[in-house]
């Protein structure tokens, strides 16, 4: 790191820094009060600083939603924080997980690479509100927690003031990107995308630790670059004036080990740097970071161990920086007012005289509005006598300003209400609105939706079709457990009545038609039953629908017939509307093209009647090329294929995306390494067309125009979509800077 002055003891730093002013320490306290509770039940995302198994310091970005962070008292919480999964490789890495499952699309992704396991210990966070400049800062100890969760006993909690916020312009519109300078030398800050991101990383988190089980992370901002490249090695972050409890100086002069993770505004990757630090005074290095000749009064030199940038769940999922992003986060709490509770309620336990002042002005209407009019004036005040120009204090969302449609979830939370055993391997979730509400499931009889879980710490997505009748309270989705399955083992073994998920959807073609047809038949075998559930429920269930229903189901052996005892029931129920034949396997072998070509010419069906076939390729294939021998029409032919899975992707640096519909450009976004172009338009706020986003619906397709894009071999798309350029954005990762055109795919005359 050269040879420059280096600061080494505490004296040295308070003669610089000065020492905080006796009410910034009175406005600590040590629990989760009412007001820390509020800021956690509004925040969707928080900095983290830990250290992993190897005693690494790491610091990164977590949450994705309002209220991630779980209160169970005053002095715990807990969140969920992703951890490894299949691969140790180090740097950017995409993870997929493929498992077949009941009714549509298998396979997870995760979108980022996965946070190390957090070592018990000293540990810290500060919490965001989208909109607002101060921070609420929580330092404490990690323990262990059950599911995937790391539980934190707090230690101690305060609202840090709204300077590196500001600073920063984190709240403010993304500007153009800025090109990085050549790097000097070799070293992590070489990898790519490093420099670029750097470049334009206006606002850091900054983590440290003490010799006496103490961790602090802290907001960092500057109008420009937060921290410059020196060499392949070096960074510089510029410690200039705030409220001088300078943590960070202090805890680096007892342990140099140092992490921090950056952030650039409309971007949803992060980028995690962590290595070791020194505090100088070097005036000639202080020059070089002088804002109209004012420079820093510090700065850290920081000799860098890694540098990784890769998506992040957290920041994909919150859309800080989005519109109705900003918006369903909801009225935030009021930072101001609770920043003066705690330093009414410590001055008071303290016996100070001025504690009964405090609550005073703090109760009368409109006084905490004019304190933060007041504060704000000062924040400016004080920037600009730093050498900052054209700084702003943010403006909090709220969510009255939203219009309704921006600002809609297209997920929605849902709980289990009751968990049915079909099978041994097979068991039914019945699912309720999380709210209580009455509100109806509406799909059409077949239709799938993607059933979304945490899962040790990351979103865990698969699809399955819907048995259930439409438009009722209660929608049921069936899950057979497949074994060394990711979620079906989940489903089967930790799943319980009460647990919360969510749902996306529905999505999908394969349903009935819009007028019933007089004659359904319906080709199954093992969970492909799943969507046919729906369908028989649904026409038997309406007296005017003269439809008949004609079932051939292949499964194992008796034990293994889904819904066995229903269909029986209802086959005597409704005799002439619907018949069952059933094929097991281990008895009867497996369905034949003979086989199938006898029992449906045995049926003389309608010529109207539609034909429905969900289950193996193999199976599928044997029947759509007996159907077309008999002449059955493509229109009539209806199938449900398993797909899906995100595609394992090359690409190690961020690449550029461009969206244009229909030859017109509306916007552009960075794509993270290891992250989906559906996630990247989305986090940024672009208008990407999707539905299922496991890649089986096909509303997500759009057309390349240029550069290169990876993707599943299997999915919904067809061989001519393939041909003709077209891809999912959902699973599809790009190589190259690509151009994507949203516009809608041409028809069948059309080129």
């Amino acid at each position: 790191m050269g040879a420059v002055r280096r600061i080494s003891s505490a004296e040295e730093v308070e003669a610089i820094v000065g020492r905080p002013a006796a009410m910034i320490m009175r406005k600590q306290i040590g629990v989760l009060d009412a007001g820390c509770r509020s800021v956690l039940e509004h925040s969707p995302i928080a900095a983290f600083g830990y250290r992993d198994a190897d005693g690494i310091a790491r610091t990164t970005f977590v949450g994705g939603a309002p209220g991630f962070a779980r209160v169970h008292s005053p002095k715990r919480f807990s969140f969920s924080v992703p951890e490894p999964h299949v691969s140790s490789v180090p740097g950017p890495h995409v993870f997929s997980v493929r498992e077949p499952h009941v009714s549509s699309v298998p396979g997870s992704h995760v979108f980022s690479a996965p946070e190390p396991h957090v070592a018990p210990g000293p540990v810290s966070l500060f919490f965001l509100l989208p909109g607002v400049g101060e921070v609420l800062r929580v330092n404490g100890t990690a323990v262990t927690h059950k599911r995937g969760e790391t539980a934190v006993d707090v230690n101690e909690a305060y609202v840090h003031c709204a300077q590196a916020v500001i600073r920063s312009g984190l709240w403010e519109p993304p500007g153009p990107p800025r090109a990085a300078e050549p790097v000097a030398g070799e070293g992590p800050l070489t990898g790519p995308g490093v420099g670029d991101f750097l470049a334009a990383a206006p606002f850091l988190a900054l983590s440290s630790w003490d010799a006496h089980d103490g961790s602090d992370t802290s907001p960092r901002g500057e109008r420009q670059t937060v921290a410059r490249i020196l060499d392949g090695r070096t960074l510089v972050l510029a410690d200039r004036k705030g409220n001088k409890r300078a943590d960070t100086l202090h805890n680096l002069l007892q342990d140099d080990r140092l992490s921090l993770a950056a952030l650039v505004p409309g971007r949803s990757g992060v980028l995690h740097v962590h290595g070791r630090a020194a505090i100088t005074d070097d005036a000639a290095l202080l020059e070089t970071m002088a804002l109209r000749g004012v420079p820093p009064h510090l700065a850290l030199l920081i000799d860098v161990e890694h540098a990784e940038v890769s998506g992040n769940d957290a920041v994909s999922g919150a859309r800080l920086w989005t519109p109705e992003g900003r918006a369903r986060h909801g009225r935030a709490p009021d930072m101001m007012a609770l920043g003066g509770a705690h330093l009414a309620a410590n001055s008071a336990e303290s016996g100070r005289p001025s504690a009964w002042l405090i609550k005073l002005l703090t109760s009368v209407p409109g006084v905490t509005r004019l304190m933060r009019k007041v504060m704000d004036r000062a924040y400016v005040s004080g920037l600009r006598k730093e050498g900052y120009e054209d700084v702003r204090t943010p403006v909090a969302p709220h969510r009255d300003d939203a219009p309704r449609e921006e600002v809609e979830n297209p997920l929605r939370p849902v709980r289990i209400r009751e968990i049915r055993q079909e099978t041994p391997t097979t068991r039914t979730l019945v699912l309720e609105d999380a709210a209580g509400e009455a509100r109806p499931f509406t799909f059409r009889p077949g239709q799938f939706f993607t059933l979304v879980a945490d899962l040790d710490g990351s979103p865990v997505r698969r699809a399955y079709s819907a048995s259930s009748v439409p438009g009722a309270r209660y929608l049921e989705l069936t899950v057979k457990h497949v074994e060394g399955g990711h979620f079906s083992t989940h489903a089967h073994r930790v799943l319980r009545p009460g647990d919360r998920l969510a749902v996306r959807g529905p999505s999908g073609t394969f349903h009935t038609p819009a007028s019933a047809p007089d004659h359904l038949v319906l080709i199954a075998a093992g969970s492909g039953i799943t969507p046919m559930m729906s369908m028989i429920r649904t026409y038997l269930a309406d007296p005017e629908l003269p439809a008949r229903i004609d079932l051939l189901y292949s499964s194992r052996g008796p034990e293994d017939i889904i819904f066995g005892e229903e269909l029986t029931r209802l086959e005597k129920d409704r005799p002439g509307r619907l018949t069952v034949t059933h094929v097991l396997t281990a008895r009867d072998g497996r369905l034949d093209a003979e086989g199938i070509r006898r029992w449906v010419t045995g049926l003389t069906p309608s010529g109207s009647a539609h034909h429905f076939v969900c289950g193996p390729e193999a199976m599928m294939d044997t029947v759509q090329e007996v159907l077309r021998r008999l002449g059955v029409p493509d229109e009539r032919t209806h199938h449900e294929r398993f797909s899906g899975g995100v595609t394992t992707s090359s690409a190690v640096a961020p690449q550029e995306m461009r969206i244009e519909k229909n030859g017109s450009l509306l916007g552009a976004a960075v794509v993270e390494p290891g992250q989906t172009l559906l996630d990247a338009g989305l986090a940024t706020g672009l208008p990407m067309p999707y539905s299922c986003t496991v890649g089986s619906c096909g509303e997500c397709m759009v057309r390349v125009r240029s550069g290169e894009v990876a993707q599943p071999e299997q999915t919904c798309l067809t061989p001519q979509q393939r041909a003709e350029g077209y891809v999912l954005t959902c699973v599809g990762c790009p190589l190259s800077r690509v151009t994507l055109d949203i516009g809608d795919p041409p028809g069948p005359d059309e080129p």
